[in-house]
């Protein structure tokens, strides 16, 4: 079973396959999942095996802690390539989200103002326009839509909201304007025996048509690389993820693939 869980509210940093020496900043509990979705491919486990006890950080607690860190990689490095928003489930969950997103700015500008703030977002929070103001601050606003099929949702990414419509998420993905990375993960494999192979063009064909209705600044198209707590799930193949990237740059919107 994969056990990744984070520490909170500052970890790392750590090297991304898509963004560089990342600072990693978790608004969650530093002892379990807390999460609107339940993904049969996350690192963190399954909400239902990391339930917290503990609160999560407070704002002023966040703050704090960035501030500490920052100064000490001022001293000691690493210089980071991005402050990045993840950890234990999604973080715009956090009461406070859009506040710690100003703290957060404003002490990137401090020490580090070459550094851009990443949020990765299952983008079930958007629907809140607090939210999405908060996320229009930030300079890669990385939100997620593995696919718009219900049926391959609710078996792969499993919204624990029974209210979750994918379509009212589009909605809202297209209110940033383009100042949105789409990202999507891709993969083969089973699960409860039922394929979770998104890569064939009944699920890839859907899911372009609505990149290109809500008009990203770009696409990361990416597979599983590290332990999923189901374990009959696979890699997509450098092929096929070379394959959708190509038919998303054809489009005229830029994208990348990360194997």
């Amino acid at each position: 079973m994969s056990t990744v869980i984070y520490s909170s509210p500052i970890f790392g940093p750590i090297h991304s396959r898509r963004l560089g020496v990342s600072l990693g900043i978790n608004l969650l509990p530093e002892d379990g999942k807390m999460c609107t979705f339940d993904c049969i491919y996350c690192e963190c486990g399954f909400n239902k095996d990391f339930i917290p006890h503990k609160k999560m950080p407070t704002r002023e607690e966040v703050a704090k802690a960035l501030e500490e860190r920052l100064k000490d990689m001022t001293a000691n490095g690493p210089r980071p390539d991005v402050l990045t928003f993840a950890g234990n489930g999604e973080p715009t969950l956090h009461p406070d989200f859009p506040g710690i997103i100003d703290d957060t700015i404003r002490l990137r500008d401090k020490y580090f103002p070459n550094a851009h703030v990443s949020v990765l977002s299952n983008s079930t929070m958007i629907v809140k326009e607090e939210v999405r103001n908060a996320l229009m601050k930030v300079d890669n606003n990385i939100l997620k839509l593995d696919t718009i099929d219900k049926d391959y949702i609710d078996l792969v990414d499993r919204p624990v909201q029974s209210s979750y419509d994918v379509n009212v998420i589009i909605e809202n993905l297209k209110k940033f304007n383009g100042h949105v990375k789409i990202q999507t993960m891709f993969m083969k494999g089973t699960a409860n025996g039922i394929s979770v192979d998104n890569t064939g063009d009944e699920y890839v064909l859907p899911w372009l048509k609505a990149v290109k209705d809500i008009k990203p600044s770009d696409v990361m198209v990416y597979t599983i690389d590290r332990e999923t707590p189901a374990h009959m799930l696979e890699k997509a193949t450098h092929e096929e993820l070379d394959r959708i990237r190509d038919m998303v740059i054809a489009e005229g919107i830029p994208c990348s693939a990360s194997y």
